[in-house]
């Protein structure tokens, strides 16, 4: 009797003591499989944001569908006017826009290319590599983002002369093949997300570097590389100062064709507008094409385990 009753106790004592963890697990799946519902004021807020959002590029497109004097009153207007499409085909008449379009879209993609490129290979190095001087290396880079970069303009401007690249867009791509802003960024990145182990697993199956930064490096560094390639084009596409300085009105870029329809003793603000536009269009393009691959790639890389 007393051998068969110990199993029986035992079988109780299992019984009771799993109750309260099936019961802490079902709690902890419902709670999981709960949606956070957004209260009213959270839509009320992101509703403001997005109009505020949105305002420039629509008055932009106001003031490029209307007159310089209609512009010019106050108030001004609000609504579209009917001269949209004939501001802005004089525009990309006055400005040619069509070849300094596509010289923003070679300066602007080589420049992210290059950009990502370098920075994940410096980040992966930073990160996860180690060598004699890796920490005074960083410093240097980090230290070159406090340096402006209008105290460089003078020697770069004699070196690409030099060089016999002066007016021309090698000028422009080549001084910001690499910024330290992306080492940083994909350093800081590749810390967190790549784990050493990986790393290790690789020189335990015989990969050197440059292996490991193929098959193991990318595929965890994709989605902050879609973010710097995306930071980086807009930048370069947008980037005034150097381009103005090394290039001419023969072989310009988008900001720098801009300033030709600005030139002249009364300033056509309307036209100035619907260029703009124009070289607002590509941007907005490329962001509603590739929005959803970045956005998914950046949510893939914040979820772990």
């Amino acid at each position: 009797m007393t051998t068969q009753s110990l199993p029986a106790r035992t079988g109780r004592a299992v019984r009771t003591s799993r109750k309260p963890a099936g019961r802490g697990g079902r709690l902890l799946r419902q709670r999981a499989g709960r949606q956070h519902h957004a209260g009213p004021l959270a839509y009320v807020l992101l509703g403001v944001m997005a109009l505020l959002s949105i305002f420039p590029l629509y008055w932009t497109m106001v003031a490029a569908s209307t007159d310089n004097t209609r512009v010019s009153q106050t108030p001004p207007p609000f609504l579209p006017g009917p001269n949209l499409f004939g501001n802005l085909a004089r525009a990309w008449d006055e400005a040619a826009m069509g070849k300094a379009m596509v010289n923003s879209l070679i300066v602007a993609g080589v420049i992210a290319l290059s950009t990502v490129m370098f920075a994940t290979l410096a980040g992966f190095a930073f990160a996860k590599l180690r060598f004699k001087g890796r920490n005074a290396l960083l410093m240097l880079v980090i230290g070159t983002m406090l340096v402006p970069p209008q105290l460089g303009v003078v020697p770069l401007f004699m070196m690409m002369a030099e060089l016999g690249w002066s007016q021309q867009l090698p000028a422009v791509i080549f001084p910001t093949l690499v910024s330290a802003v992306g080492v940083f960024f994909m350093r800081q990145y590749l810390s967190e997300a790549l784990p050493d182990e990986l790393v290790e697993a690789g020189r335990v199956d015989g990969a050197h570097s440059l292996r490991i930064f193929w098959s193991i490096v990318l595929p965890v560094a994709r989605p902050a590389m879609a973010v710097l390639f995306m930071i980086t084009f807009v930048h370069a596409w947008n980037d005034f100062f150097w381009p103005f300085v090394v290039l001419d009105m023969t072989n310009p870029t988008v900001p720098v064709a801009l300033t030709q329809l600005s030139a002249g003793y009364v300033r056509d603000q309307s036209l100035i507008m619907a260029g703009a536009l124009l070289g607002t269009l590509p941007l907005l393009a490329m962001f509603i094409v590739f929005g959803r691959q970045i956005v998914s790639g950046i949510m893939a890389g914040a979820v772990k385990g």
